[in-house]
């Protein structure tokens, strides 16, 4: 099973438990303050997806194993949750809602749409395996190395978190191989048909471009009670860009 953080709730449980599936090359650690946050009256759990984290390696990375991972975890859990899905994790949990939507309450899909996109990320999968691993012990040393072929400070802190610098030598908690040979898949939609009726949120960050409106249509027929929001000043990263924002727009459409 996916390794799980459990964040309990705080002042009771009076709201079903959400489950946290992250983005490709994050980790669920990197929810842990909004996951935090959010645990004040319902059990938190984020998960390592898969080839990322502490999860199990697995040859694939198609959306349909993605979600009965999540389903796995859902029912060890005792059942329905509440489900909020980031980038390929919000594909995941669009997969799960509508092949197993009697497991999910309510959805929140964050900046991705179920759409194919044409973008590739394994650029950034040849940047990590050229990091020079020799003698790494500290993050500002890998940030100065990651330099070299990473511009942007706030990704290269973002695929940082997933560098174990306590391992000997220090390696990626990522299994690159199989997310460069899945990466098409992962771009991707796997064309999944059926509906889920439950509320969904799709939420977007407004200086992004993963939820156009002309993928509307395409939605709202998997997702007939569909609603739209964006999060002003925020890119796809929305969370890391706009946290405060996004957790309060998060929990009051889950509260309502």
């Amino acid at each position: 099973m996916l390794t799980t953080i459990l964040h309990p709730a705080q002042n009771g449980v009076s709201q079903p438990p959400l489950l946290i599936a992250h983005g490709l090359f994050g980790s669920g650690r990197n929810w842990g303050v909004i996951a935090r946050r959010l645990a004040d009256r319902r059990d938190v759990i984020a998960v390592d997806m898969r080839n990322h984290g502490t999860s199990p390696r697995a040859a694939t990375q198609s959306y349909p194993d993605m979600a009965t991972d999540l389903a796995e975890v859902i029912r060890a859990h005792g059942g329905r949750v509440d489900v909020l899905g980031h980038s390929m994790g919000g594909k995941a949990a669009m997969q799960l809602a509508l092949t197993e939507g009697a497991l999910v309450r309510r959805l929140v899909v964050a900046d991705i749409a179920p759409v194919a996109y044409s973008h590739d990320q394994t650029p950034h999968i040849t940047a990590m395996r050229a990091l020079d691993l020799t003698d790494l012990t500290s993050r500002s040393k890998a940030d100065s190395r990651l330099s070299a072929t990473i511009a942007d400070p706030a990704l290269r802190a973002f695929f940082l978190q997933s560098l174990d610098l306590k391992a000997s030598p220090a390696e990626w908690r990522l299994n690159l191989d199989v997310l460069q040979a899945e990466m098409p898949g992962i771009v991707g939609w796997p064309g999944t048909t059926g509906r889920f009726d439950g509320p969904t949120l799709f939420l977007a960050g407004a200086d992004s471009h993963y939820i156009k409106p002309e993928y509307r249509d395409t939605i709202r027929a998997l997702f007939p009670s569909a609603r739209f929001a964006k999060l002003i000043g925020a890119g796809h990263w929305l969370h890391a860009d706009k946290p405060r924002e996004f957790e309060e727009t998060v929990r009051a459409f889950l509260d309502a």
